[in-house]
């Protein structure tokens, strides 16, 4: 496998392709995921260089679909994987274990093996980090620009739901991240009242 190279590619390809209305499924969120990745694996005890390499080729690749199509990206984000890594020398088994690490990412998140995890929860790891807030508004402002959501009012109640379903995998995850996340949880929904009844939102 030829790591450096496919990197380079995706990224120039990210860097020309995406939307500039993807503001938060941006290059900027895919490098984002490539370093929560190899955190996350650091954290996990995952050392071999093989693995490493599947991990990070599959977090460079897992929004990759954004390039073409909004709904259902990831499956667009496998079938480029199957496309272009061949010339960078992954074989078959292997991309094959690196559409499963993307699919997993796929909302609602279900991964079947430990390298599925990793990457779901590098996928999510913003919500449980102190910079959540403006990373959720960029998804905001994404969304409401393909007329997704209507307002921040009900951006917040989207927000609220989908953190309360939500469930991080690794150990890592839910030790690091878990508190903070139930910490923005709760400032939404004491937020959530006031925008209902017209209050600015300071973001």
């Amino acid at each position: 496998m030829n790591l450096p190279e496919a990197e380079a590619f995706i990224l120039d390809k990210l860097r020309t392709e995406l939307s500039d209305t993807l503001y938060y499924h941006s290059l900027d969120h895919t490098l984002d995921v490539s370093e929560a990745v190899e955190r996350i694996a650091g954290a996990e005890e995952i050392a071999d260089e093989e693995t490493l390499t599947l991990l990070r080729t599959a977090a460079l690749f897992h929004d990759a679909g954004f390039i073409t199509t909004y709904k259902g990206h990831e499956s667009e984000s496998c079938r480029m994987a199957h496309e272009y890594l061949p010339q960078f020398d992954y074989e078959p088994r292997q991309i094959v274990l690196i559409s499963g690490m993307i699919e997993a990412t796929r909302i609602p998140q279900t991964p079947k093996n430990k390298l599925e995890e990793i990457l779901a929860d590098a996928d999510l790891d913003y919500l449980g980090r102190p910079d959540y807030e403006p990373i959720a508004y960029s998804l905001y402002r994404e969304m409401h620009a393909r007329d997704l959501v209507e307002d921040e009012a009900a951006w917040n109640q989207i927000q609220i739901n989908f953190i309360e379903k939500h469930q991080y995998w690794t150990a890592y995850a839910q030790t690091i991240r878990q508190p903070a996340k139930y910490y923005h949880l709760r400032r939404l929904k004491k937020e959530a009242p006031r925008l209902r009844s017209g209050g600015a939102d300071r973001r």
